[in-house]
């Protein structure tokens, strides 16, 4: 049994060696991620840029892969370049900073990387853990996180799908874990509206022309069998199962279409 593992954070963020040493023993692993921070990248590929694979030897002294790229060519990469075979799972993360919501799914590098493996047929996680502090979720490289329980959680999901597979008409789960669990449960959640209302700072430059960042204060809102309710509210670890046909009622827009 063989699993590929990538992210958004870095090769060398801290929650993929917690995903890696939590599965090591399950199966064959094959890390290869983005050599710097991706975040916010979601499902992008790069196509006008060469691309780079380097070979990175990681904290515990075990070999990855850090591709000059996004999350999804970190996949790519390591699908058709450096396995060469088609693996039994594919894991995205450990992941600073949770995923929930709607908004989300086509802007995080972390889903984005379990969406490319999934649009293969390979069953697929992307596992995110929360954090309070949000300047953390940016940092390239080592970061000061326990991910212990995150990576428990993760073991025992990819026991599961190792001998199962996904049931029919999942391809891929996002999994979402809370910073100060209440157990080592977890609830299936519907996806909530979003993690972040948009926020855009307008700044000046020293020659008084504007310059913009956008940011986000949390989204509150989420009602109850949500992914962020019962996260935020409730310390619970999620899971949402997800499918990657978007395909909306075909009848509905041929009755419309009259």
């Amino acid at each position: 049994m063989k699993a590929l593992i990538s992210n958004d954070d870095g090769v060398n963020a801290t929650g993929i060696l917690a995903a890696k040493n939590a599965i090591e023993d399950l199966c064959e692993v094959c890390v290869v991620a983005p050599e710097t921070q991706q975040s916010g990248i979601g499902h992008a590929i790069t196509l006008y840029d060469p691309l780079r694979i380097n070979p990175t030897t990681l904290r515990d002294k075990s070999q990855a892969y850090g591709v000059t790229g996004t999350p999804t060519d970190a996949v790519t990469f390591g699908l058709f370049e450096i396995m060469g075979e088609k693996p039994d799972i594919m894991i995205s993360g450990i992941n600073t900073g949770f995923n929930i919501g709607k908004a989300e799914l086509t802007t995080s590098g972390t889903i984005g990387a379990a969406l490319e493996a999934a649009s293969f047929g390979i069953p697929s996680i992307a596992i995110s853990q929360e954090v309070t502090r949000d300047y953390i979720k940016f940092e390239n490289g080592t970061v000061d996180i326990d991910f212990s329980f995150a990576g428990k959680m993760l073991r025992k999901l990819v026991k599961i799908v190792l001998k199962k597979g996904l049931p029919n008409g999942i391809d891929l789960l996002n999994v979402n874990i809370p910073e100060n669990p209440v157990d080592e449960e977890f609830e299936v959640a519907k996806l909530g509206n979003r993690m972040y209302t948009p926020i855009i700072q307008r700044r000046l430059d020293p020659r008084g022309k504007p310059y913009y960042w956008i940011g986000g204060d949390p989204y509150n809102s989420d009602c109850e069998g949500t992914d962020g309710h019962y996260l935020k509210k409730l310390n619970k670890a999620t899971i949402t199962p997800l499918t990657i046909d978007l395909t909306g009622e075909m009848d509905l827009i041929k009755e419309w279409l009259k």
